[in-house]
């Protein structure tokens, strides 16, 4: 979300406030490297409470079709845990919360010419049972979701207990994505070739840890699997220590597929451009690698061909895929 919006909303939420603009700021956003993961992942919880309304939701929605649009982006996947927005929230069930995003999406639609869509999230850290209960959400709303994803920390939440339910997902025609690979774990590879094996992911949330598995990068490779990379989200969660040690650079010049995305730009107060900048001046991607690496991306992307064709500048390949 905007930071902006959260400004105008929080204070009437009760949330709360700190007197200054930089304690605002330092309270709610994270602009600098935090100890892991989990830390940053506790932060999003400080803030959960403005998304309080079927309004607010769908306000949410076409603002961030509308920032997206205004930074240049043809095609946009939004996701969302139904579990995190609903705590806390009595009125809001899931019904009521994808309405209320569909609602954003197709208002922004109307005004800005964008490709849009729609990914339901398992959160990791909740039951299993709670994950097959949101996999069948997702299903009985296969007309404005593309794909399921698994999201939040990996160490202590193994993929292979969800695979049920995403195989499951998939043999309904949901496509697959799971974070996975992105903690400095020693089983971050294992884990990424267990949720291609045992999932069915067709794409990655992070994978940038495969750099030290040369079996890992083999059946990234072999099975086209993207990577959705984020450069400033990973430095921010200390997957890497420095821009430099990020493994973008290594993993394309190994043929691996890879997508530039921006994780989280309202509570990393970045956007996609930040990422493209720290992917130029550090990594040394060319305008020509950029081009590349978003026709790969657009021949990953989880929308319907007809849809992303009608936006994306150039013809979508299916051998763009690596």
């Amino acid at each position: 979300m905007r930071w902006s919006t959260f400004c105008e909303l929080a204070p009437s939420l009760g949330l709360e406030w700190p007197a200054l603009p930089a304690q605002q700021r330092a309270h709610y956003l994270i602009t600098q490297p935090m100890k892991d993961l989990d830390s940053v992942l506790k932060k999003f919880l400080s803030s959960q409470k403005v998304l309080a309304s079927e309004e607010i939701l769908t306000r949410l929605a076409f603002e961030a079709c509308e920032d997206a649009f205004n930074e240049g982006i043809h095609l946009l996947e939004l996701r969302y845990a139904p579990t995190f927005i609903a705590e806390g929230h009595s009125n809001l069930t899931f019904e009521k919360i994808q309405s209320a995003f569909v609602k954003g999406l197709h208002i922004a639609q109307k005004k800005y010419a964008i490709g849009v869509g729609l990914i339901c999230i398992i959160q990791r850290n909740h039951p299993v049972s709670e994950a097959q209960r949101i996999c069948d959400f997702a299903i009985d709303h296969k007309d404005s979701f593309i794909a399921l994803d698994l999201a939040d920390s990996e160490v202590g939440f193994d993929p292979l207990p969800f695979a049920g339910a995403f195989l499951k997902a998939k043999k309904s025609g949901l496509h697959i994505t799971v974070h996975s690979g992105e903690s400095p774990h020693p089983d971050s590879p294992r884990w990424v070739m267990e949720s291609i094996d045992h999932l069915g992911a067709e794409r990655i949330g992070h994978g940038v840890q495969i750099i030290h598995s040369p079996q890992a990068i083999e059946k990234v490779i072999k099975n086209q699997v993207l990577l959705e990379i984020c450069p400033v989200s990973n430095w921010l969660t200390q997957a890497f220590p420095s821009w430099a040690d990020h493994s973008v650079r290594k993993l394309w010049d190994a043929g691996v597929p890879i997508s530039f995305g921006s994780d989280d730009p309202g509570i990393f107060a970045t956007t996609l451009n930040d990422d493209y900048e720290v992917l130029h001046h550090v990594h040394g991607f060319t305008r020509e690698e950029f081009q590349r690496a978003n026709d790969i991306a657009a021949a990953h992307s989880f929308l319907p061909l007809d849809i992303k064709q009608k936006y994306w500048p150039r013809k979508i390949q299916p051998e763009a895929k690596s």
